[in-house]
């Protein structure tokens, strides 16, 4: 009141200068900037001054004053009631008591860039300016004694609107901050206002007149009196006060609960500073009101089970999630204890992700109370968190509730949507008899081995379940076919059995999308699908015959397994004609080369069904032929064997002796037979007659008449044989006896050389030659020329190898004594092999005499020992 202007800093150190001569009004500081503007006036009866202070500049010790202007422009006095500045310096407003504003657009700190006009002009007291910006929009809110308006200073003519027809007094407005969408607050003494620059807000009944109006941090401080019985004030004497009192209200719009309350005597003003609200009283005290933190606003909210405000103001202070969910936590928790297990469950919903859902099961698996469980679970899912544990208890909470329609919207989600785990929601369906649920979901989320396990073994729906393997791709479809392909055998076996057969040959799934000729099909191993076929011998008979008519590689597990089944069918058949059929269809199989391989399988099997062709047959192939005799033998079939000696005698030479011992042990009349295998026996010189009449001899019936031709025909021929063995050694002794005297010729008389004619040539002889003991002579030159050897006559050289060559044979075969064993079993004629091994000297010891290394002329002595080897070997 005396002009001056006080600081008051945190330290409470006072400092003041003189700002006008007479009194200061008004004062607005800027949030943003160090400005300071003031009223106020320097004499009586002028139009109150406005200067605008830069705190940051100084003046002799003051703060610089950078503009002084007349708050209306003109000399009439008038009272100013009010006053603001925009926080971006282009604009401040004046109110006064004669209903008049006045605008000052552009710098405020400067005359020269700013314009001054009267914005509005009424005959109600201006009590209240704020300005509002949003965006790049300024309003600003006028209000007074009886009316509210607002003005859009970004529009061109600063187009008004009238919010409302009653005001407030001085002081009793306020501007919000952006909690509270930056409305207008106005109190009346009723209720508070709220404004938007277009319409009117929320209202609250606040009662009591209404002195003093401030926003805070989010909170509406409000200074009101109260003639009522009031809160008790903490900061008022003990002393009993007759004037009234005034309360302070400090209200949380957005959590709607009051957040402080406290009476005081004769408030000046209050203020907000340094992060606390400061209550100036008349009596010149300052007290501090400090904001709790946030933990203990909510403990004390707790304490009074005020969950859903403490959830409000924890959202409103921006706590995190984890300390959200501890509150609805203890909400939950309140409420459950309390009975309502509704709005309990409602709560811990809300803590999901954040506590651990078994928390909340156990409780809820303890009261009973399967619905609310059910709808935890549900949004745990929702929220992709539960494992298959909490899966397999949301089904069974649907099963239980008998829920069809809940159980299906949970499991007909989009793939893309799945937020459980299939496998165990398969289980638990098909466990609580829910097949139909079971299946949709095996087949959507391809549980290939789910589906078929429900089809075949609860739902027993064969027909659906070989239709779903048969579009499976091709491993699944092999595998699966593997492991039910006897159930399906049993129920539908020939739709089963056509499935196999395109399995083996060429398979493509059903319904497949590519064309025929864009995928090539793949076939299973035939071999492999035998045992699907147990009980089903019809089908499996089909089965294999189909493969080797399209598949002529078929397995051979597939050839054996058709066979056998032939042969059984064979075997059991009683009509004639299909037994006929039948018998051609398994020796045509048995024919068709597929049995090498396994040719003692195919034996046994024929031997196995008493196959009488099979038998013979693969006898044949397999050359044994003592086998096919005794076959025939053991079934008494004369001819027949007969038969086999004559194809096969040639081959193996002991058939005929073993036909004849057969007949021989035969007490009854087979003279016959015995004749036709002697006659055989005979031109084959295949026994000695010894032999043959000792075998003979078992038989009874067998008389001398049976042998006698044989006999007679074997002596005549061995007389001939004799007789021809005597003259071959007349004449051998004779050539020895001449050798022998060439021999001494050559040792006691001279060699007379009486050629004439070169033996290479035949030119007349002419010295220097060469002549040899053999009679032969050459030219010196054409011996040099044609000779490989000068030892040896070139004419005779090609004979005498061959006997040399003989002999070295005899030499080297003498000591084969296995050949000589094997040549004596398997000859007919014994003897004449010893013979022919006495003739090659394996039995005495032979020394051979090699040709000495002379010169052209061979010694005497040496060319003697040559000849006689040579006409040894002749004689031999």
């Amino acid at each position: 009141m005396e002009g001056q202007i006080w600081f008051l800093p945190r330290s409470l150190q006072f400092s003041s200068f003189q700002a006008y001569k007479l009194r200061v009004t008004h004062l607005y500081q800027l949030k943003q900037h160090s400005i300071l503007v003031s009223v106020g006036e320097d004499e009586e009866g002028i139009n109150p001054l406005v200067k605008v202070w830069n705190l940051e500049k100084r003046d002799g010790g003051n703060p610089l004053c950078t503009r002084i202007f007349p708050a209306i422009p003109g000399n009439k006095p008038t009272v100013v009631s009010c006053l603001t500045v925009h926080e971006n310096l282009n604009f401040m407003a004046i109110g006064f008591a004669d209903g008049s504003v006045v605008l000052t657009k552009g710098d405020i700190t400067r005359d020269r860039h700013s314009k001054t006009q009267i914005l509005h002009e009424g005959s109600y007291p201006v009590t209240g300016l704020a300005f509002r910006q949003s965006g790049k929009t300024t309003h600003l809110f006028v209000v007074t004694t009886e009316n509210i308006q607002s003005y859009m200073l970004s529009a061109k003519d600063y187009p008004h609107l009238e919010l409302d027809t009653h005001g407030c007094g001085l002081r009793c407005s306020s501007l919000s901050d952006p909690s509270q969408d930056l409305q207008f607050i106005v109190a009346g003494n009723e209720c508070v206002y709220l404004y938007q620059p277009d319409e009117r807000g929320p209202c609250f009944a606040f009662e009591g007149q209404k002195l003093i109006v401030h926003w805070y941090r989010g909170y509406l401080i409000i200074v009101s009196k109260d003639r009522k019985t009031s809160p008790k004030s903490e900061f008022a004497g003990n002393e009993a006060q007759n004037s009234d009192k005034q309360v302070l209200n400090i209200y949380d719009l957005c959590n709607k609960f009051i957040a402080y309350s406290s009476i005081f005597d004769d408030i000046v003003d209050v203020l907000a500073e340094w992060g606390s609200l400061y209550v100036l009283t008349r009596d010149g005290k300052i007290h501090v009101l400090q904001e709790k933190d946030t933990q203990t606003k909510l403990e004390m909210l707790f304490r009074k089970n005020l969950f859903e405000m403490a959830i409000n103001l924890a959202k409103s202070h921006h706590l995190d999630s984890d300390g959200l969910s501890e509150i609805f936590r203890q909400y939950g928790d309140h409420l459950y204890n309390k009975g309502n297990h509704d709005g309990a469950i409602q709560q811990y919903i809300r803590t999901i992700g954040k506590l651990e859902p078994s928390y909340v099961i156990r409780k809820f698996l303890d009261a009973q109370r399967i619905h609310n469980l059910t709808a935890y679970l549900q949004t745990l899912h929702l929220q992709s968190l539960a494992n298959a544990d909490h899966t397999t208890l949301l089904l069974n909470c649907y099963t239980k509730l008998k829920d069809s329609s809940k159980l299906e919207e949970f499991i007909k989600t989009s793939e893309s949507e799945v937020r459980f785990d299939v496998e165990t929601a398969i289980k638990v369906l098909r466990q609580a008899g829910y097949y139909s649920h079971a299946v949709y979901l095996a087949e959507k989320h391809m549980h290939h081995e789910w589906y078929l396990k429900i089809q075949l073994e609860d739902i027993k729906n064969y027909q659906e379940a070989l239709r779903y393997i048969g579009k499976l791709p091709f491993d699944q479809a092999e595998s699966n076919m593997k492991r039910y392909g006897k159930i399906l055998m049993h129920h539908v076996p020939n739709e089963t059995t056509e499935l196999l057969k395109v399995l083996c040959t060429d398979y493509r799934p059903l319904g497949d999308s590519e064309g025929p000729g864009m995928l090539e099909g793949r076939k299973a191993n035939s071999e492999e699908f035998i045992p699907v076929f147990a009980n089903n011998s019809r089908e499996l008979k089909a089965f294999l015959e189909h493969m080797t008519e399209v598949q002529a590689d078929s397995p051979q597990g597939v050839y054996d397994t058709l066979l056998e089944l032939q042969l059984q069918n064979w075997a059991h058949e009683q009509d004639e004609q299909i037994k006929e059929k039948l018998h051609n269809e398994a020796l045509t199989l048995l024919k068709s080369g597929r049995f090498k391989t396994v040719f003692d399988k195919a034996l046994v099997l024929c031997q196995m069904h008493n196959f009488k062709d099979g038998v013979l047959y693969l006898y044949e192939q397999g050359k044994l032929f003592q086998q096919i005799m005794h076959y025939h033998m053991q079934n008494e079939q004369y001819k027949k064997v007969i038969e086999v000696c004559e194809l096969y005698g040639d081959q193996e030479a002991c058939l005929w002796e073993q036909a004849l011992g057969y007949f021989a042990r035969k007490e009854e009349d087979c003279k016959e037979y015995i004749a036709a295998v002697l006659k055989h026996i005979e031109n084959k010189n295949l026994m000695p007659p010894l032999l043959v009449v000792q075998t003979l001899a078992h038989n009874s019936t067998a008389t001398l008449s049976v042998v006698k031709d044989y006999l007679v025909n074997k002596l005549q021929k061995q007389s001939r044989q004799i007789e021809q063995d005597e003259q071959r050694i007349h004449k051998y002794r004779e050539e020895t006896t001449r050798i022998r005297q060439e021999i001494e010729e050559l040792k006691a008389r001279p060699k007379i050389f009486q050629k004439t004619k070169c033996s290479i040539c035949t030119s007349a002889l002419e010295l220097p030659s060469v002549h040899f003991l053999c009679g032969h002579s050459f030219h010196q030159h054409c011996f040099e020329s044609y000779s490989e050897s000068d030892s040896e006559c070139p004419t005779c050289m090609p004979e005498n190898r061959k006997v040399m060559d003989m002999i070295r044979a005899q030499e080297q075969k003498r000591d084969l004594h296995d050949q000589f064993q094997h040549q004596l079993k398997c000859s007919n004629d014994g003897f004449s092999v010893v013979a022919d091994y006495f003739g090659r000297g394996v039995f005495n010891k032979l020394t051979l005499i090699t040709d000495l290394p002379s010169g052209k002329a061979a010694t005497l002595e040496a060319g003697l020992q040559r000849d006689l080897l040579m006409h040894t070997k002749r004689s031999t």
